[in-house]
């Protein structure tokens, strides 16, 4: 019989799986957006930066920038939830193969308010994930999980994982 983990050691093994998968898109360094994780959930940090900003008159934030930090959160959520098995079972390890990434078929925005000079947050749901399609939806905050500055739908076409 295998013997469990530390409890420890699989709070890192996940946090090295998570760096791995984010280190392995030049974008989400450029942005500087980061992952905290809880358990299997996953919440992206957008810091705040200057050059993030699109109308410096309100200054609020660029909706690109917006649209992009969404979309991150949307794919790298799906990609979490696609290889969480895997990885469990050590079928996934650092070493392995960078992992292949859902593409994007479209993805919907609604900006609900301006974007704020500060930090933002976001979390993705995925609502349905087959072998070859997915749906997620994505929540953008910054001060209050309530008030949403910008929510977000896309559908993703999902990677081959037999070759």
């Amino acid at each position: 019989m295998k013997r469990p983990e530390p409890v420890q050691v699989v709070k890192q093994r996940r946090d090295a799986m998570l760096q791995n998968l984010v280190a392995g898109v030049p974008y989400i360094q450029f942005l500087g957006i980061s992952f905290e994780r809880h358990g299997d959930e996953l919440t992206a940090v957008l810091p705040y930066n200057d050059r993030n900003i699109g109308n410096p008159m309100i200054p609020a934030l660029h909706g690109g920038v917006t649209a992009a930090f969404l979309e991150v959160t949307a794919i790298i959520e799906l990609t979490w939830n696609m290889t969480w098995e895997d990885m469990e079972a050590g079928k996934i390890t650092e070493d392995s193969p960078r992992i292949l990434l859902p593409k994007t078929i479209d993805f919907s925005i609604d900006y609900l308010r301006s974007g704020l000079p500060r930090d933002a947050y976001a979390r993705a749901r995925v609502n349905r994930s087959g072998r070859r399609y997915a749906s997620v939806h994505v929540e953008g905050w910054q001060d209050n999980r309530s008030r949403m500055f910008a929510q977000a739908t896309g559908h993703f076409l999902m990677p081959d994982r037999n070759g």
